[in-house]
Formats: C-alpha cells, sequence, structure tokens
C-alpha cells in the first residue's frame, strides 16, 4: 500500500542521513504520510531543510536532503522520488513563524495567489493575508501546511456599518478563515466616539467567536497608526483590549504611512503583554523586521516575507 510504501522511504531516509553522519541509524519511526488531496507539491531541490529543525514541514511529510551526493544515495537506497523545498527552512530562526505573508493589492490574479501560498508554505510563514474573494481558495491549497488563512474586514478604509463587518467575518469563516483583521472606524474614533468604535470592533470579536458555529478566529484590529495622534492611538488600543480583541496592528499600507519603532513601542506599552502587536506597512528587509520585533511586535505583515527571510535588499510593496 502507499503508506505502507511512504513509511519504508522514511525509514530508509533516516538510516541513510545516520549513517552519513556516522551514527547509528535511529530506530524504526512511522512516517506522518502526506495528506493524498494536498494539490501543494513542492519543487523537488538539490539544498533543502532538515525535517529535525522543523516540525511543521516534517508533519507534512517532507524529507531533508543538503545535496546531490545525499539524494544519490537515496536513490540507490530505493528513493523513486526526493520532495524538498528549495533553500532551506527557516522557521528554525524564528522569523518566518512571525510574517503574515501579504497579498491585498485589488488587481492580484489567481497566479499570484496561488504563488503566495507556495511560498508561504515553502516558508513556514505564520498566515497568508488575502482579500476575503481569495480565502477558499488559500484554505484549500494550505490544507495540511499548519499555515493559516487570514483575511481582511472592513477594508482599507474602516468605514463600513458595524453589522457589515460582523457578516463579512462570519462569511469569511465559512470560507475558512482562521484569523481576520478588522480596520477600525478611524472618522468615529476621531470623533471621540469610543462607544461606536468599542461596539464596532466587538462585533466583529463576537462575530468570530465560538458562537459562530465555527472554529474562533483571531482579531487584530487595524488603528491606521499613521493618521492618528499619540492619543488617538492610545485610545484606539485601549477599546481594541477592552473589546476583547487579540491583536492590535498598525496600519492597512493604504493609509499614507507604516509601521514605525515608535508606534510598536506604544502599542505595547498600551496593550501590555496579554496582547498580540502587528507591525504592517513599510516592513521590507530583515533589520526592518528584527526593528519590530525588539520594539514588540510579535506579528509582522509584509508582501516581501521571502526577502526578509533571506535577508535579500529591499523591494517594492506597502505591506
Amino acid at each position: 500500500m502507499k503508506q505502507d510504501r511512504d513509511q519504508l522511504v522514511e525509514l530508509i531516509t533516516r538510516q541513510v542521513l545516520a549513517a552519513m553522519r556516522h551514527a547509528a541509524p535511529t530506530a524504526p519511526v512511522p512516517a506522518t504520510p502526506r495528506p493524498s488531496s494536498s494539490p501543494m507539491t513542492l519543487p523537488v531541490g538539490e539544498v533543502v531543510h532538515d525535517p529535525v529543525t522543523c516540525e511543521r514541514c516534517h508533519n507534512w511529510g517532507i524529507a531533508g536532503v543538503r545535496g546531490p551526493e545525499e539524494t544519490r544515495l537515496l536513490a540507490a537506497a530505493g528513493a523513486s522520488r526526493v520532495v524538498a523545498t528549495m533553500g532551506y527552512c527557516p522557521a528554525s530562526d524564528g522569523l518566518a513563524s512571525l510574517i503574515d505573508h501579504t497579498l491585498l493589492k485589488p488587481d492580484a490574479t489567481r497566479e499570484e495567489v496561488e504563488q503566495l501560498c507556495r511560498e508561504a508554505a515553502q516558508f513556514c510563514f505564520a498566515s497568508v493575508c488575502v482579500n476575503p474573494n481569495w480565502v477558499a481558495l488559500c484554505r484549500e491549497l494550505l490544507r495540511g501546511s499548519g499555515v493559516r488563512v487570514c483575511t481582511v474586514i472592513g477594508f482599507p478604509l474602516g468605514a463600513h456599518l458595524p453589522d457589515t463587518k460582523a457578516y463579512e467575518t462570519r462569511r469569511a469563516l465559512e470560507q475558512g478563515a482562521e484569523e481576520v483583521d478588522m480596520v477600525i472606524n478611524i472618522g468615529a474614533l476621531k470623533s471621540r466616539d469610543y462607544a461606536l468604535v468599542e461596539q464596532d470592533i466587538h462585533g466583529v470579536v463576537n462575530a468570530a467567536g465560538p458562537a459562530s458555529g465555527h472554529a474562533s478566529a483571531l482579531v487584530k484590529v487595524i488603528l491606521e497608526t499613521a493618521l492618528l495622534t499619540r492619543d488617538e492611538k492610545v485610545m484606539g488600543c485601549t477599546l481594541a483590549k477592552a473589546a476583547g480583541a487579540d491583536f492590535v496592528k498598525t496600519s492597512t499600507g493604504f493609509g499614507g504611512g507604516g509601521a514605525t519603532v515608535e508606534d510598536v513601542q506604544l502599542m505595547r506599552e498600551t496593550v501590555g503583554p496579554e496582547m498580540g502587536v502587528k507591525a504592517s506597512g513599510g516592513v521590507r528587509t530583515k533589520e526592518d523586521a528584527e526593528k519590530m520585533v525588539a520594539a514588540g511586535a510579535t506579528r509582522l505583515g509584509a508582501s516581501a516575507g521571502v526577502k526578509i527571510v533571506r535577508g535579500e535588499a529591499a523591494g517594492e510593496g506597502k505591506y
């Protein structure tokens, strides 16, 4: 049977790699088979990650091969195919697992969304963040990968009515979303209509909770910090916490500014250690990402996630 064959290949792989390291072969361990329905077959490559460093990838059924010599040895041992990610597994450095790999431009195509999902699975990102119409596709493509599906609510202006945002949230969960990033009613906050702002957030939190009939989703509240004064940022964070949200987030990427170290520090000081802080907008390099994390960010929104984990130069993109 296929499962028995997969287990045998996994056992042979472990024994060959152990012998190459001049160590005794490991005891037989049943392999976790790749879900047969998963469409996310990753490309074959010569230099890939060690599954010991990434439990998520190991559970998804990806073998660890470091070079052509190991590939030849596995073939000689009886393996007919090696499935692997290109490059390396970045999850072990802790940075990739904080990134919401983001594609929110209005002209995004199906092909671009599929590529986003391939990259998210390959680099072990926390989630993909897409517009609501792509949620169902991403959920299917990423099934079994460990990558979560995040979508946006009331995006990008935040001026939707509270019941509209709640409805958007319920529909997103029905489609398979596991996280939602909602934009607050920015005008209400600046008008000091704090009851409306809290009602707005609380409606989404309720819609994303157990009463929805689906698994609860994380709620991140986008403040659009570039449009707010310091006092408004503090109040926005305070209202998000009072409404039961899980995260506060800096920006949509469409509001004329992005995350700053100062804003992330302020948000962290305001919400304390109980909530997450997501830095989004203008995070394009590994140095940018590390500064945000040092300032208190526990999640990063970026369209340049691959460049960030590879340490490459900044590219285009708002997020």
